[in-house]
C-alpha cells in the first residue's frame, strides 16, 4: 500500500503550498491530502480555466473540493492568446503549461505561497509530455514523483481515502484531441466537447476520445462499445454532422493513449 503518512510528511516540509489542480486523480489526491494536512492557511488548489478545459472535468474538480474541503481558486488562463499554442505543434503542451505556471506563480507571490506543486507521477516520465519542461522551468515540485509513486500507487491511495474518482479515466485537455498542425480554436474545442458529451449520453463509459482531423472526426472508445455505436451509426453521423464535421470514423483499434502521436509518427506516447 502507498505510504499516505509519508506523503503528508513530505507536503508538510514544503511550507505554504499552491497546487495546480485539474480534478484528475493525481492532483486530486494531492488536494485531499494537502488540505487535510496543511489546512486552508497553508494550502490552496488552483484550477486553470480556459476553453480547452472540459466542463465535465471542472465540475468533477468542484465536487471533489466541496466533498473534501479543498480550498480552491479558479483562475482564467489565456493560452489561446499565444500563437505558438494555437499553431498546435507537437510541443503545444509546453506553451499551455508555461501559461498556467506563470499565472500560478503570480498568485503564489501575491499570497505568500512558497512552493508550487503538481500531480506528475513516475509513470508520466515515459510519455511524450512537453509540459514537464515548462514545470521544470517554473520550479514546480512534484511530490508524487519525488516519493517514487506510480499511477497504481495514486489510485490505491485515492481509493483508501474514499475518493470516488480513484479509478476514473484520464481527462486531458480538449486540445490534445486536435491533430497536430491543425489550429486550436474555441470552435474546434467546442465541437470536441459536445461530441464527447453526445457519446457519453449514449452510454459510452471509460476511456473515450473524439480526435479532430478538420473535416473528419475519429472516435476512439473501448472495444466493447463498438457494437452499440455501430448499431446507431446513421443517427450518430447525423449528430456529428450537425456539429460541423463532414465525416466520422470509428477507430477499429479502439482507444489508445497518444492516438494522435501514433498516427502522426511522433516518438513516444502522450497523455491524450
Amino acid at each position: 500500500m502507498p505510504d499516505l503518512a509519508g506523503l503528508e510528511a513530505h507536503l508538510d516540509g514544503l511550507g505554504r503550498v499552491l497546487l495546480g489542480y485539474s480534478g484528475g486523480v493525481d492532483s486530486a489526491l494531492l488536494g485531499v491530502v494537502g488540505a487535510r494536512r496543511l489546512g486552508p492557511d497553508r494550502f490552496l488548489a488552483v484550477i486553470g480555466v480556459s476553453p480547452s478545459y472540459p466542463e465535465v472535468q471542472l465540475q468533477v474538480a468542484r465536487d471533489l473540493a466541496r466533498r473534501f474541503a479543498i480550498p480552491v481558486l479558479e483562475l482564467d488562463t489565456h493560452e489561446l492568446d499565444d500563437p505558438r499554442y494555437v499553431a498546435n505543434p507537437t510541443s503545444r503542451c509546453y506553451f499551455c503549461k508555461s501559461e498556467l505556471w506563470s499565472r500560478l506563480r503570480e498568485v503564489a507571490e501575491a499570497r505568500g505561497f512558497e512552493t508550487i506543486i503538481d500531480g506528475t507521477n513516475l509513470d508520466d516520465l515515459g510519455d511524450h509530455r512537453p509540459g514537464l519542461r515548462a514545470a521544470n522551468e517554473s520550479e514546480v515540485v512534484s511530490p508524487l514523483l519525488d516519493l517514487g509513486w506510480g499511477k497504481d500507487d495514486v489510485r490505491a491511495a485515492a481509493r483508501e481515502l474514499g475518493m470516488p474518482i480513484w479509478n476514473a479515466p484520464a481527462q486531458p485537455c480538449l486540445a490534445s484531441r486536435i491533430r497536430f498542425g491543425l489550429e486550436v480554436t474555441p470552435e474546434r474545442l467546442g465541437q470536441i466537447e459536445r461530441a464527447e458529451e453526445l457519446l457519453r449520453a449514449l452510454g459510452v463509459t471509460g476511456d473515450l476520445r473524439v480526435r479532430h482531423h478538420g473535416k473528419l472526426a475519429r472516435i476512439e472508445t473501448e472495444l466493447h462499445h463498438h457494437a452499440a455505436l455501430e448499431g446507431r451509426w446513421d443517427d450518430l453521423v447525423a449528430e456529428f454532422t450537425s456539429l460541423g464535421f463532414e465525416s466520422v470514423e470509428l477507430d477499429g483499434a479502439g482507444y489508445r493513449s497518444g492516438g494522435l502521436l501514433v498516427l502522426d509518427g511522433v516518438v513516444g506516447e502522450g497523455m491524450s
